[in-house]
């Protein structure tokens, strides 16, 4: 069941993306915030957890990608999912529920940064209306080794 993330999910959101962290293939980042920065960081509508038998599976949750207000309705995705729910279809769930609320909250594009070697997220992505629209080439390192991101991007056909 996907269900609007509420405070008392903070937790769970915050252990499946240490899981993300560990696997240094979703992110740059290399540390867990603490709840308050990632509540800061991610838009109040658009946040979306998968619930099955009372565990969090998955999340999702949109971030404005620039304060200026022509871009308002521009926001980058974030989708991640526990270790023992890859490959179950619950983050192309939830990137489908995130998208439609994008949309009744006025967000005309969705773009996602992923790394090209997370293929099965590229492949989501693409299969949830998304398009690739370039590669940045040693955009950052991590643990010191240089990576390229896929920068991928869906219009709404309907804002």
């Amino acid at each position: 069941m996907i269900r609007k993330m509420e405070h008392a999910d903070a937790a769970a959101v915050l252990d499946i993306y240490a899981y993300g962290l560990r696997t240094r293939n979703a992110t740059f980042e290399t540390q867990v915030p603490t709840w308050e920065k990632w509540n800061q960081l991610h838009l109040t509508h658009s946040r979306f957890v998968f619930v099955q038998n009372k565990n969090i599976l998955g999340w999702t949750a949109l971030s404005k990608v620039s304060s200026r207000s022509v871009y308002q309705g521009v926001c980058e995705v974030s989708v991640y999912i526990a270790e023992n729910s890859l490959g179950r279809g619950v983050g192309t769930k939830l990137l489908k529920a995130v998208i439609d609320s994008s949309e009744k909250n006025g967000i005309w594009t969705l773009f996602s940064s992923l790394f090209p070697e997370n293929i099965a997220s590229v492949k989501m992505h693409e299969n949830c209306g998304f398009r690739k629209i370039g590669t940045r080439e040693r955009i950052a390192t991590l643990y010191g080794i240089w990576r390229d991101t896929v920068i991928m991007e869906r219009r709404s056909k309907i804002v």
